[in-house]
């Protein structure tokens, strides 16, 4: 991520993929936080004030309409996107310099299918699947036990 100068955040959510990742890629580098709902906006305007970070752009709207007046970028990362995630990764493979990292995060079984079969027809290589489960403990009559809470499916790739 460091050699990156611009990369984008679909989905920012509270931004804090964005704020890590301009802490990475420093004041030379730019980051693209975008999000349809405005309180997500907010909150990660809030949190970049909060760590004081200047090297993002947060932008109110949808990333479907909003993808194409970007800059091309080094790396991308897509969480929620509104059920259109294998639309916008249809859209960045048309956006992402070749070399690039896309990392796309799913709950949804439909959703990694979509986007396995997407990457498939599109330019990408090297993909990578990794599922990450968290457990929350809870106190029983006889001891403690760990609870699953949803597991996270993580998909990267390289655009060829």
């Amino acid at each position: 991520m460091n050699k990156a100068k611009s990369v984008y955040d679909i989905g920012c959510g509270s931004g804090s993929v964005s704020v890590e990742v301009a802490y990475q890629i420093g004041t030379s580098g730019k980051v693209f936080a975008i999000d349809f709902d405005p309180k997500a906006v907010e909150l990660t305007k809030k949190n970049l004030s909060k760590f004081g970070i200047s090297n993002v752009e947060v932008i109110l709207g949808n990333a479907m309409e909003k993808i194409s007046e970007l800059p091309m970028a080094d790396a991308i990362f897509i969480g929620g996107t509104g059920g259109e995630t294998s639309e916008i990764l249809k859209l960045c493979e048309g956006k992402i310099k070749q070399g690039g990292r896309i990392v796309i995060g799913t709950i949804l079984i439909e959703t990694l299918y979509s986007v396995l079969s997407t990457m498939e027809k599109l330019k990408f290589s090297s993909v990578d699947i990794t599922q990450v489960t968290i457990s929350k403990s809870r106190k029983t009559s006889t001891g403690t036990m760990m609870l699953a809470r949803n597991p996270v499916t993580i998909i990267s790739a390289t655009r060829i």
